[in-house]
């Protein structure tokens, strides 16, 4: 190998080596919510619908670009700069009101552990019995005690974190890629169905919830924290866009390959997809168990991937809401992450242990959504325009109107939001 190539390659893995925060965010995004909207898309729509989930991932992609780079260019937080020029009760409202989001879903995040590794388990227990209630109730408290221990037992939290995501999203894409293998959808309708198309019966519903489930306004928010906690400076703009770009690419295709085994499976069957668990049940009768024991892998990763994120984005921005630090290694985001694995454990027992229903909590979650996503999205877009006038080249015009056009998407979805909670 010459010199000029040997120095080629080692600057590809520093490259490499160097993504973590946008893959972080997609760790947290693709969870058993995406699994089962990108399923049920492809089921109901085949491949018609795939240009929905390329427009869902660029928007996706132009919130967290934005994002990454307002946390390296302001001189403080994303909080504290919204407290410097709006006030402290705006940053505030906005760290209560993701941190009750985030507390609210992580009970679905509990629920979708268990299920996940319900396959798993060599001996399964009859519905009725006892030990079909205590075990998932032990494997919560041992999960969620385990989550406590590193949070508090390790330092510089943000390294394993982004190692363990980087593990995690690999075995999401090896699980659900290795059912394409047995589907062998059609390359041919895939490329028809990336041409923009109206859905049949103009039902956009369940299209509006694959975009809700992509385009992730909380998750991109918190690139802006990430990138401070991997100490990005104004010097690694340029790799903050390849991780963008990479870490989306990633939630993107690997929620395209769900879509594209669902569609070449069921679509054009009667088959009602309930769950993300039950999509892997009827994988079982046609390709063997090892379809199922595939998908339940990649479920099984974004189910725990999901769960770990989740409550750490609701505790930085809820500390740093009130200015009480925003890094994984300080007291109080430790203090507040660590409410929220509680609220949503004690929810998820309480649910599989003693039957009691997650709907109220769920829609509790959603009307927050309906007034929190466009707030979030609006907060990124006009701190954007802000710094743009001091960085115009960093912050260009074009990741401005993007970032515009995903802020008109969150009030799309809210207003969609308010249609099912009162339906």
């Amino acid at each position: 190998m010459s010199n000029e190539s040997a120095h080629s390659s080692r600057r590809q893995n520093r490259g490499l080596r160097a993504l973590g925060p946008a893959i972080i965010v997609a760790s947290v995004v693709l969870g058993p919510g995406s699994i089962l909207t990108a399923s049920k898309v492809g089921a109901q729509f085949g491949y018609s619908m795939a240009w929905v989930l390329v427009l869902a991932g660029l928007l996706m992609t132009g919130m967290v670009v934005l994002a990454g780079r307002l946390g390296v260019l302001m001189q403080g937080t994303i909080c504290d700069e919204l407290t410097t020029r709006i006030g402290r009760p705006f940053s505030a409202a906005i760290g209560i009101m993701l941190f009750l989001v985030v507390a609210s879903f992580q009970s679905s995040n509990n629920i979708a552990v268990v299920t996940a590794i319900e396959p798993f388990l060599s001996s399964a227990a009859e519905p009725s019995s006892d030990d079909s209630r205590t075990l998932p109730v032990a494997i919560l408290l041992l999960l969620n005690g385990v989550i406590v221990a590193a949070l508090y037992g390790l330092k510089k939290l943000y390294v394993p974190i982004e190692q363990f995501m980087k593990l995690l999203v690999a075995i999401m894409i090896v699980g659900f890629a290795g059912n394409v293998f047995f589907a062998r959808p059609s390359i041919v309708e895939l490329l028809k169905g990336l041409v923009p198309s109206i859905p049949p019966d103009n039902n956009v519903l369940t299209l509006l919830g694959l975009v809700a489930t992509t385009f992730s306004v909380g998750g991109a928010f918190y690139q802006g924290y990430l990138v401070r906690e991997k100490g990005w400076t104004s010097a690694d703009l340029g790799q903050g866009l390849l991780d963008s770009t990479v870490g989306i690419a990633a939630l993107c295709g690997t929620t395209m390959v769900i879509m594209m085994t669902s569609a070449a499976v069921f679509h054009g069957q009667d088959v009602k997809l309930e769950s993300a668990v039950q999509v892997g049940e009827q994988l079982e009768p046609l390709f063997g168990k090892a379809a199922k024991v595939l998908f339940s892998l990649g479920l099984l990763a974004g189910a725990i991937s999901s769960f770990m994120v989740n409550a750490m984005v609701g505790g930085a921005v809820m500390a740093d809401g009130f200015g009480l630090g925003w890094s994984m290694d300080q007291k109080w985001p430790k203090a507040f992450t660590v409410l929220a694995l509680a609220a949503g454990m004690f929810v998820g027992i309480a649910a599989t242990a003693f039957d009691v229903s997650r709907v109220s909590l769920i829609i509790f979650a959603q009307s927050l959504t309906v007034v929190g996503v466009p707030l979030l999205a609006f907060s990124l877009l006009y701190l954007g325009i802000k710094v743009r006038s001091s960085h115009p080249r960093q912050i260009p015009l074009w990741l401005l109107v993007l970032a515009g056009l995903g802020t008109l998407m969150t009030f799309i979805l809210a207003f969609r939001t308010v249609d099912s909670l009162i339906e």
